[in-house]
């Protein structure tokens, strides 16, 4: 889909129901609750090996303190810097992943919500030929955050609206370049950001609290429920065309 067509479809967009768009969303996790839990169990592999990389050296360096202070100040430092350097770079690896993992997600959801016996490719966006801009716009994307966070904590409430549906766009428009899925991210935000905030506060309370309802094991077939809501929105405001639905119900290969 075109940018300007788009653009165009956000600043004309109707007024949204949230009754209509929470309901349609349960129906919909009754649909992919499985791949939901795939998704999230994919995440959770992929972040405990990198959780552990950065703790490890950091315990580490709290026992040679401890035991050899003397020792601890002339290789803590440079041990400390290594920690952070390495620690920056699996964020940016993790992230990369995750970003990659949540955006095949979204397309998962719209072949279940159209009924489309296709394959389930979870790491559709970590391949070619999006892997390269799936990195560039996790660069976007921990800037952003990063920016927001230095701001003070405010502005990162009011971003993570317009962020998480960078997920959606990228999903669901990835010739974009990196610049207009932000950008078109942000307006789609702006423009829905008290519905689309209610929205994902609602579903995520509701998640946690069946969640550990369920034993707390449960939490994690209900995490995905909170990203429906945004493929809800997306699907109501932006939409897909007629080619999009042929192209993914065709290839079978997806």
């Amino acid at each position: 889909m075109l940018l300007a067509e788009i653009q165009h479809k956000i600043q004309h967009a109707n007024h949204l129901d949230f009754g209509q768009i929470f309901s349609e969303s349960i129906e919909l996790f009754k649909k992919v609750w499985i791949q939901g839990l795939i998704t999230v169990l994919l995440s959770l592999g992929f972040s405990i090996p990198f959780t552990f990389t950065i703790t490890i050296p950091m315990s580490f360096l709290g026992i040679l303190s401890e035991n050899h202070p003397s020792m601890a100040n002339n290789i803590v430092p440079l041990i400390l810097l290594i920690v952070v350097l390495v620690s920056f770079v699996l964020v940016v690896g993790l992230t990369i992943v995750l970003l990659g993992l949540k955006a095949a997600f979204y397309r998962i959801i719209f072949q279940y919500d159209l009924d489309m016996k296709v394959k389930e490719d979870y790491f559709y966006f970590l391949k070619r030929p999006y892997l390269g801009k799936t990195i560039a716009l996790s660069f976007s994307y921990l800037g952003i955050i990063l920016l927001a966070t230095l701001l003070c904590y405010f502005p990162v409430i009011y971003v993570m609206v317009p962020m998480n549906f960078l997920f959606v766009i990228y999903a669901f428009n990835p010739e974009l370049t990196v610049s207009n899925l932000v950008k078109v991210s942000f307006e789609l935000g702006n423009k829905k950001w008290f519905i689309t905030f209610g929205l994902t506060l609602v579903a995520g309370i509701l998640a946690q609290t069946i969640g550990f309802m369920m034993c707390f094991v449960g939490i994690f077939a209900t995490a995905s429920f909170v990203s429906i809501p945004l493929y809800v929105i997306y699907k109501q405001v932006i939409g897909f065309d007629t080619s999009e639905i042929v192209k993914f119900d065709n290839n079978k290969n997806l």
